[in-house]
């Protein structure tokens, strides 16, 4: 007995995940951006993003009445710290994994086997096999990424790259797995709480290790802007559209519409940085948009 993973996105889920997707491609640029005019270490940036993000939520929160409205439960608790533990653990695995392998290497392999943890997971709680569309497009999605970002001769020794493929793959799972986790709702918590709690944590648990390489933010106008542009629009934002397209959608096609990071950070790269895309790449970004909006349908 077989079970469809990536049917039905209802109401209008598909759509705020996907405009999630695209704004976690801009944080790509916006963190690198900040890394490079404050000299920041990837652990720190990521530290920032989430410190920051779960900061502007909670101030909005607090002005808006929606601190009144939080739930008082063991389980909103639960889920709060669970969130943002596993944000912290995907932030720091990721950019651990950059440390040894690629940027292009370590995003194709953590979002890419993302989906199929999803799927994994899924059909395991369901003790359904995945249905045969859902595993083509989980096959269709893998096949864009790989055509999409693979760079060969990014690693110079093997250990590093088993070192930077196995955090990659543990920062995929713990993806997956807040992924899983969400799209089973408490009651009375809603998106916006979790998200903006859990990144507070998150970031909590990165700061000691951000610490000992340098969290010295410079106060000058690019350097704040693109900071505030990082926590609340591809962080506080888009992490709290994920979270509510998940309430209705099926977690494999949350997994899937995260693609769109990796791919609207290539674009924006070559339209602004003036990247080249090779022919091979573009049909990988192709293949990515049709499996994304086939899924949505």
């Amino acid at each position: 007995m077989s079970v469809d993973l990536v049917a039905r996105s209802r109401d209008r889920s598909a759509p705020v995940l996907i405009v999630a997707g695209i704004l976690w491609g801009t944080g790509g640029l916006a963190g690198s951006r900040l890394g490079a005019l404050a000299q920041l270490q990837p652990v720190a940036v990521a530290c920032y993003r989430l410190l920051l993000g779960g900061g502007f939520a909670v101030a909005y929160l607090a002005v808006t009445g929606g601190l009144r409205a939080l739930p008082r439960s063991r389980a909103a608790l639960r889920r709060i710290l669970t969130g943002g533990a596993l944000l912290g653990q995907f932030q720091g695995c990721y950019f651990a994994a950059v440390h040894y392998v690629s940027v292009g290497l370590a995003t194709m392999v953590t979002i890419g086997t993302m989906p199929v943890f999803v799927a994994l997971g899924t059909a395991m709680r369901t003790r359904r096999r995945p249905a045969a569309r859902t595993i083509a497009a989980l096959a269709a999605a893998v096949a864009g990424l790989v055509l999409l970002t693979w760079s060969p001769g990014v690693v110079t020794t093997t250990a590093g790259l088993v070192a930077g493929l196995l955090l990659a793959l543990v920062c995929a799972l713990g993806f997956a797995t807040l992924t899983l986790l969400t799209a089973e709702p408490v009651p009375g918590l809603a998106p916006l709480p979790t998200t903006a709690f859990g990144m507070v944590f998150g970031g909590a648990l990165l700061a000691p290790i951000a610490a000992v390489t340098g969290m010295a933010l410079p106060i000058r106008p690019a350097v704040v802007g693109t900071a505030i542009y990082l926590g609340s629009v591809p962080t506080a934002l888009a992490y709290t559209l994920y979270f509510r397209g998940l309430r209705t959608a099926t977690p494999l096609f949350a997994a899937l519409a995260a693609l769109l990071e990796p791919l609207t950070a290539t674009i924006l790269a070559v339209v602004l940085l003036g990247d080249h895309l090779t022919p091979v790449g573009w049909c990988g970004a192709a293949l990515l948009i049709g499996t994304v909006g086939l899924s949505a349908r």
